[in-house]
């Protein structure tokens, strides 16, 4: 070939060249987009099948969710028809016993209409017999009548001349009874006087009231609280303030002190010091002030909750706390904060009776003995320091004259002074409140059952009511009513003559007769 035919072939295959690339790229894309297409057909189908899957999937969910709530529905009907069931069970068996209820009560009626039968019976024969005793009593009469050669309106007028004459004696006698306990009030008030001065004053014939005993596990500790050269046991006395007494006493140590707080914090600071076993000055001052704190927010309690109990309101905080302080104050080893308590009861109850405030007379109750907090500190008698505190944070009026006056050293402006006054001794004067010696207590339950039992006809007597009642049983055949009330006022004038005794106390003479009779 020449020359030109190569030129015509490349301009030939230069024209063609661009179609077939063109061709050859179309080729490609129609490739891509087929496969393409086939990756769309199959997410497309995929798709379809997940559909399908979450369809099944949510329809079986579904239907186990309706078999489970079926399942609770079947449950819950079933417990209800059980509860039903033992409902009704129930309510037959409370018919059943309301029935034998009924029953019985229907026999106990038919029961009662035989007794009341009975006892009318017995009420027509007893006044059948009354009837007939009445004729003996008249026919008596006139016997008596013929053989004392008087009639009984004579008879009548000389036993009025006889009781004219003894009520004259007895007007006598009440009238010499009536000086000696004026004459006793005296002294009483002279003797509690006395009594105060001793409590304010520590000395020792006072000291069963004035001292604590702390027991200890053994005498070796008695040395461990003196310490060396009597260091600890200075220590000691000087946080408290209080005396230690280690004698020959076996495995204890007795705290003096007048001071009742003080008292007690001793004591519970040498509580804890014997069972922690470290017992140096250091320490020593260290328990003290803690158990001093403790008993701070003891007291404080306590009269905050003395307050609450007597429903009294607006109590002043110092008040309250004074109050708390009488948790440890005793008086005729009477706790002083339990007495302010009963007498502010007692107090309002009166009051309320008498168609008074109620509230302000349990206030004057309660804080009546105040001043027994601080009398120690204070001079003057209790009453009037506690009237004067009671002025000091504000109390009304009323109440600071009824506390300063209840032992009448000031002069009551109102009722509730003698109100306050009579609640206190109520509550001082009750069995038990105050203290007496065993063997005073047991002389003078002897002696009254022994004067009574001295007397003719009696058969034996016992002595009741912590010596204030004597019962005495006399023989039925020896004395006769009018006798058994001559008897009672023979040893109530022996009982006065011969006894000392607080208050009153009751003579009761019982004359029985029983008919004894065997059956065989």
């Amino acid at each position: 070939m020449d020359a030109s035919w190569w030129l015509v072939l490349g301009a030939i295959l230069g024209a063609i060249a661009p179609g077939i690339a063109l061709i050859s790229q179309r080729k490609k894309v129609e490739f891509i987009l087929h496969e393409k297409q086939e990756r769309i057909d199959l997410l497309i189908s995929t798709a379809k099948e997940r559909t399908e899957n979450s369809a099944k999937e949510l329809e079986l969910r579904s239907q186990a969710d309706r078999l489970q709530v079926r399942e609770e529905l079947e449950k819950e009907f079933t417990s209800q028809r059980n509860e039903l069931t033992e409902q009704k069970i129930r309510l037959e068996r409370k018919e059943s016993q309301i029935d034998r209820k009924l029953e019985q009560l229907d026999q106990k009626e038919r029961e009662l209409q035989q007794k009341r039968q009975r006892m009318d019976d017995e009420h027509a024969k007893m006044e059948q017999e009354q009837g007939r005793i009445q004729t003996l009593i008249d026919e008596r009469q006139k016997r008596l009548e013929e053989v004392a050669h008087m009639t009984s309106v004579q008879a009548k007028a000389e036993l009025i001349a006889n009781l004219e004459n003894e009520a004259r004696r007895e007007a006598a006698k009440l009238l010499k009874q009536l000086e000696e306990e004026t004459r006793e009030a005296a002294n009483k008030r002279a003797q509690e006087v006395i009594a105060t001065a001793i409590q304010r004053y520590a000395a020792e014939y006072v000291a069963e009231h004035t001292v604590s005993v702390v027991h200890l596990p053994s005498d070796e500790v008695k040395g461990r609280i003196i310490g060396r050269e009597g260091r600890n046991i200075r220590a000691l006395e000087a946080a408290t303030g209080c005396d230690l007494i280690i004698d020959d006493t076996p495995d204890a140590v007795v705290i003096s002190g007048f001071h009742p707080v003080r008292r007690q914090v001793a004591k519970r600071a040498l509580d804890e010091l014997v069972v922690d076993g470290r017992i140096h000055p250091a320490r020593i001052e260290e328990v003290v002030r803690k158990i001093r704190k403790n008993i701070a927010n003891e007291i404080r309690e306590a009269g905050d909750q003395a307050v609450f109990d007597a429903k009294c309101q607006n109590v002043h905080p110092e008040l309250a706390k004074l109050l708390g302080t009488l948790k440890f104050r005793t008086s005729y080893s009477q706790n002083v904060l339990n007495h302010s308590l009963e007498v502010a009861f007692l107090a309002g109850v009166m009051a309320e009776e008498l168609g008074l405030d109620g509230n302000l007379a349990r206030r004057c109750g309660l804080l009546h003995d105040i001043g027994k907090a601080v009398d120690h500190e204070v001079e003057g008698s209790h009453a009037i320091i506690g009237g004067q505190y009671a002025k000091k944070f504000r109390e009304h009026p009323v109440v600071v004259n009824a506390i300063a006056s209840h032992h009448f050293e000031v002069e009551p402006l109102s009722v509730y002074g003698p109100l306050t006054n009579a609640a206190d001794a109520l509550s001082a004067a009750r069995p038990g409140a105050r203290r007496e010696t065993v063997e005073t207590y047991i002389k003078r339950l002897k002696d009254l059952e022994r004067i009574a039992t001295t007397a003719k006809g009696v058969e034996k007597a016992y002595a009741i009511q912590a010596g204030r009642e004597v019962r005495v049983f006399v023989e039925y055949d020896r004395v006769n009513d009018e006798g058994a009330m001559m008897l009672a006022r023979e040893i109530a004038t022996k009982v006065e003559e011969e006894l000392s005794y607080p208050g009153q106390i009751k003579i009761t003479v019982i004359r029985e007769m029983r008919a004894t009779e065997v059956a065989r």
